[in-house]
């Protein structure tokens, strides 16, 4: 350990902050001298971090910041979130992959993680920015401190950095792409220049989230958060993986389906032979353009069965269905986003997560829009009653979010069993053909 003294000389009157008097102008001051010893462990730390992060947006700006989680370089496009609480379900969500999320609330991590809350089995978003990083955590399920799991998903984290700032220009300019580096070989103009060269249109990227092999899931929504009643009757639901999250599998079981979840390059023929009373086509990241074979999937399953989409699903059912989709200035993504169900005139309060839309000036006669966003005027919902097909842009099992549009999948339910009373009405014409003709 390092010792350095120091020696000051100090006279009385300057300790008393007074000057010689005018009328002792010879008096002689009295001067104490003392030793200062200050010991050092010579690791030169302060007992806080120090800036060591940056972000490197393709409009030139750079954001000093203090990291948390993995280290290392990464490109995405930064959005941001509006949600006030559910960050774990935000990083589990395979819907934020190539994506840097900025949370627009101030104070992140306070509750923990906890081994409950996923929405799948892994982080696949590009890093998460925040403007405060709490401490501690008070919630009672807590198992692990934010920082850690991200350290352990190596997944970058930057914090004390100016998120409102950066919110406004992302909603002046729209989604950025930026570079978060915690290497301080990198020069700026080396990162500006990795922003500027990476682009996320045009990239499937549900390849990249979707499972390999078809699978089973069983299980139901907790009873402690269970609020809405089990019908008796189930239905056979095949769910196609574009980056499905694990409570939209729960809601369906809850609702009494059996699931079977296969891969997003499974083919209609291979489904179509599986005999499903209904189809579901999920969320999932990125662009809908990017990836024609799902498009053609859904195009050879519409009309067969009844089917659902939900946000990628539902801008799949779009295309498939002959409109087109482009790509929203800053996007929807939040849990406290408007919207008008147009059939019953109820404004819900919904969960979003999307950077793409349905353009309902491209979409053939007899499909209806159904919902609304009330912030932008934005497609929403889509109903084709002629091909038993409904569709939302945003998520009704929320989660982070309220449960405002749970009645979407009781909606699914009755789908089914109108498509399952048709099929046994078919088959009932049929039969009494046959016995005429007998």
């Amino acid at each position: 350990m390092e010792t350095k003294a120091l020696s000051f000389a100090l006279s009385l009157n300057d300790l008393t902050n007074n000057r010689f008097s005018s009328n002792t102008p010879h008096a002689a001051a009295k001067v104490s001298v003392f030793t200062v010893r200050c010991s050092s462990s010579g690791s030169g730390e302060r007992p806080w971090k120090n800036s060591d992060a940056r972000l490197v947006l393709e409009d030139g700006s750079i954001w000093r910041a203090k990291s948390f989680g993995a280290s290392g370089t990464q490109v995405g496009e930064v959005v941001f979130n509006t949600s006030l609480t559910g960050y774990q379900e935000i990083l589990t969500d395979p819907s934020y992959a190539g994506q840097f999320v900025l949370m627009t609330n101030p104070h992140i991590g306070n509750t923990g993680i906890n081994f409950d809350d996923e929405e799948s089995i892994q982080c696949f978003l590009a890093g998460l920015v925040i403007r405060s990083l709490s401490i501690s955590t008070s919630n009672w399920r807590c198992k692990k401190p934010l920082g850690d799991y991200l350290a352990e998903r190596n997944i970058m984290g930057i914090y004390d950095v100016d998120t409102r700032a950066i919110t406004r220009r992302l909603r002046q300019d729209g989604s950025l792409i930026g570079v978060l580096s915690t290497d301080n070989s990198k020069k700026d103009e080396e990162l500006l220049h990795m922003s500027k060269s990476w682009n996320i249109v045009g990239k499937d990227l549900i390849s990249g989230v979707s499972c390999k092999t078809p699978h089973e899931w069983v299980d139901k929504t907790k009873q402690q958060w269970e609020f809405s009643k089990v019908p008796g009757e189930a239905f056979h639901v095949v769910a196609y993986d574009f980056g499905i999250k694990h409570n939209i599998l729960r809601r369906l079981a809850s609702y009494g389906c059996k699931i079977t979840v296969v891969p997003c390059t499974w083919s209609a023929s291979e489904t179509l032979k599986m005999k499903p009373d209904g189809v579901l086509f999920s969320n999932g990241p990125g662009d809908p353009s990017a990836v024609p074979y799902a498009v053609e999937t859904v195009k050879n399953i519409i009309g067969k069965v009844p089917v659902f989409g939900i946000c990628m699903g539902h801008q799949l059912l779009g295309q498939a269905l002959g409109g087109k989709t482009f790509k929203m200035k800053f996007g929807h993504h939040g849990g406290n986003h408007p919207v008008r169900n147009l059939r019953s005139g109820h404004v819900e309060i919904s969960a979003q997560n999307h950077n793409y839309a349905v353009d309902p000036a491209t979409l053939p006669e007899g499909v209806e829009v159904t919902h609304i966003n009330l912030n932008d005027g934005s497609c929403a919902g889509l109903a084709f009653p002629a091909q038993q097909l409904m569709s939302l842009q945003y998520h009704p099992e929320a989660s982070p979010g309220p449960h405002d549009s749970d009645y979407a999948f009781r909606e699914f339910v009755e789908l089914m069993k109108q498509g399952k009373n048709r099929t046994k009405e078919s088959l009932h014409q049929l039969s009494a053909a046959q016995a005429l003709d007998a």
